[in-house]
């Protein structure tokens, strides 16, 4: 006969690892910010300005002075002192944290998203969900085991407009979609070049590379910059680029992976260290309909069906039977019929993380995982977009995809690029 007491001791620590702690409604979630450089900042911000949802009881983060710039700043917004971690295994190991808020660079995303989880922790991790097509997967694979609430930054999903916009789509405002663009000409100066250098006192260099591989310290490497390199980043098409991704998709109204990509481009006009290219296209074959994107990071001119005074920069453009939708920051508006006439326009403020990051807070109090609204595996379809479009423009040609596989086809130069060899002990598992 089954040893029942043994299963049941069993089935309760599963259960222990897996779930927090039940919330109240009205209690405060504990959360730590992991990272708080540029990005760590912004959402300690927000987060100061959530005290009704939850208390920042620490910060995390390489950089000793990091750490103490943001604790300053979070004294005089009225929080109290936060606890101070060098090391994010600290913070999963912690048992009075109940979530955290992770503004790390793309490169970890993944790996601290998974060792949250096991830990029992929520995340709030930054975009993209992921730094290549593997780790995304295995971010979901997490949240389900664990049983997390895992919510991706990609915040334009909270936007009222945008949420809007793309209802609007989805019940034919411009007929059938044919076309999605996703634009982000966001100008971007040339990040010259500077040597290596020892590593300044109080930074753990070997933490901040973690999963990527060892190098020596270079400041271009470190702070802003890493988007531009390979090994830690994606470039501007998983850096500002995925947010209209990610609104591109949702409009055009597909989930699944495409059947085929195409991305060209290169590093234009600058002679420096960056690696990524500073204008790209990528094309994305739906069958019976396409998505388009492109980066800009020169000086450039604005696009939109209505004329350069009207135009977007930074925004999405949806093409139909019907008509056209064009989005951005401010609003949208809907263009109908062989002239082009304005059929709707709605304008809006750009709006702060703050309702993004309510969202998720509500979320960890509720244990809802469908009220997320970026949830993990949301997120990871536009994350994706961006790391297929990236192989296809490295190895210089158009790339075939089994949607269903999640892999390219018969292309096995492509398929190693799906992952990279991780850097011991920093290594995202197969198996979570």
């Amino acid at each position: 006969m089954p040893d029942t007491r043994r299963s049941f001791i069993t089935a309760t620590a599963v259960a222990a690892s897996s779930y927090s702690r039940i919330m109240g409604a009205n209690e405060r979630v504990s959360l730590v910010i992991i990272g708080v450089g540029g990005r760590g900042t912004a959402h300690a911000k927000s987060y100061a300005g959530l005290k009704s949802h939850c208390d920042i009881t620490g910060i995390c983060d390489v950089n000793q002075a990091a750490r103490e710039r943001v604790s300053t700043m979070l004294q005089g917004l009225g929080s109290t002192k936060p606890k101070e971690y060098a090391d994010m295994k600290e913070v999963f190991a912690d048992k009075s944290v109940d979530a955290v808020s992770m503004a790390t660079p793309n490169h970890w995303h993944a790996l601290g998203t998974i060792w949250a989880c096991r830990a029992g922790k929520d995340v709030y991790v930054e975009k993209p969900a992921s730094h290549n097509c593997f780790e995304a997967d295995r971010m979901v694979d997490a949240a389900r085991k664990y049983n997390r609430m895992v919510q991706v930054g990609t915040q334009s999903r909270s936007v009222p407009h945008i949420q809007k916009a793309a209802q609007l789509l989805k019940e034919g405002v411009i007929g059938q979609v044919y076309m999605a663009k996703g634009l982000c000409f966001k100008r971007r100066v040339s990040i010259g070049r500077k040597p290596d250098t020892e590593t300044p006192p109080g930074i753990d260099w070997d933490k901040f590379l973690g999963p990527a591989p060892m190098r020596k310290f270079n400041e271009l490497r470190f702070r802003y910059n890493w988007h531009w390199f390979w090994d830690t980043g994606n470039g501007d098409i998983g850096n500002q680029g995925v947010h209209q991704m990610d609104i591109a998709l949702w409009g055009l109204g597909v989930k699944e992976l495409p059947t085929s990509v195409s991305s060209t481009g290169g590093k234009f006009v600058y002679d420096d260290d960056q690696e990524t290219p500073n204008t790209q296209m990528a094309t994305f074959d739906y069958g019976g309909r396409e998505l388009m994107f492109e980066v800009r990071g020169l000086i450039t001119g604005s696009e939109s069906g209505s004329g350069p005074e009207r135009g977007v920069k930074v925004g999405n453009l949806w093409y139909g039977s019907d008509g056209y939708l064009v989005l951005d920051g401010s609003g949208f508006r809907v263009y109908k019929g062989e002239k082009g006439e304005l059929a709707m326009e709605e304008k809006s403020s750009r709006d702060d993380d703050a309702p993004h990051m309510r969202n998720f807070l509500e979320a960890v109090k509720t244990r809802q995982r469908d009220s997320l609204n970026a949830e993990i595996a949301i997120s990871i379809n536009s994350a994706k977009l961006c790391h297929l479009a990236n192989i296809s423009y490295r190895l210089k040609r158009q790339l075939r995809v089994d949607p269903k596989a999640g892999r390219f086809v018969n292309d096995a130069e492509a398929n190693q690029m799906l992952t990279r060899n991780y850097r011991a002990p920093y290594v995202v598992p197969a198996k979570v």
